[in-house]
């Protein structure tokens, strides 16, 4: 594994109380700059265990998670909640958007929890609503859009304090067709600037457009390869979907 990766993990175990079998077993990856990951696999596979793992939302049993060079799997609580404001951004099945607050504030604050000064906070905020295409929307609160818009208001959130990492974690399981599109052009054109991606899908649409797939079964990775034209992901993806029956 490349030193210069932005995340590694390194036997990765996870065993929930009273589970008859670790939910993860031994994982090791390595996802590089600018790479964009999807983990596959079926139902109870792990594949949201290894997301929250990654992000720090849940302790490994054992093994080791390093973020830019940094081991953080052994944090204290407090420095891991700094680390997460600061360097991951996390966009969800459900939005997790705050329901009393507009769309402005849901995305500003994180940059204003993460200790950026509030004009700053402001400007990243009136430059992610125009690039997502939600400056008219700006001062209504998120029962007021639409799934879509919705999705598009928790990846400008994701984004403001400019994270090392986005984790998502089946962003599209939520969203009709139309919105499904919408929210892939969106992760691919922050792809191609440059940002580091880990994606969590059941939808072979989704994880067509990353640089890599892995395949998650019973807690352990079974195979991955990477895409690299429309040829590749028709066939890995095929193959790998055989992987369930």
């Amino acid at each position: 594994m490349n030193a210069d990766s932005i995340i590694i993990t390194r036997d990765l175990v996870k065993t929930y109380a009273n589970a008859s079998a670790p939910a993860l077993r031994g994982i090791s990856l390595a996802l590089a700059p600018g790479e964009f990951v999807a983990v596959m696999g079926p139902s109870g596979c792990g594949k949201s265990t290894l997301l929250h793992l990654l992000g720090g939302l849940d302790r490994a049993t054992s093994g080791e998670i390093h973020l830019q060079g940094r081991r953080i799997d052994s944090l204290s609580e407090a420095k891991l909640a700094v680390l997460r404001r600061r360097q991951i951004g996390f966009v969800f099945q459900f939005f997790n958007l705050m329901g009393n607050l507009s769309v402005a504030d849901n995305i500003e604050l994180p940059a204003l929890l993460a200790g950026l000064s509030p004009a700053e906070a402001r400007r990243r905020r009136e430059s992610l609503l125009e690039e997502l295409g939600l400056t008219d929307k700006a001062g209504v609160v998120p029962s007021q859009l639409s799934g879509g818009q919705q999705q598009r208001v928790a990846l400008a959130r994701a984004l403001i304090n400019r994270p090392a990492i986005l984790l998502a974690d089946e962003p599209t399981g939520n969203l009709d067709s139309t919105s499904t599109q919408e929210v892939l052009a969106l992760l691919r054109r922050y792809h191609q600037a440059g940002q580091t991606m880990l994606l969590v899908t059941h939808d072979a649409r989704v994880a067509s457009v990353a640089d890599r797939v892995i395949y998650l079964k019973d807690g352990q990775i079974r195979t991955e390869a990477r895409l690299e034209t429309a040829h590749d992901s028709h066939a890995v993806l095929s193959q790998m979907f055989a992987l369930e029956a």
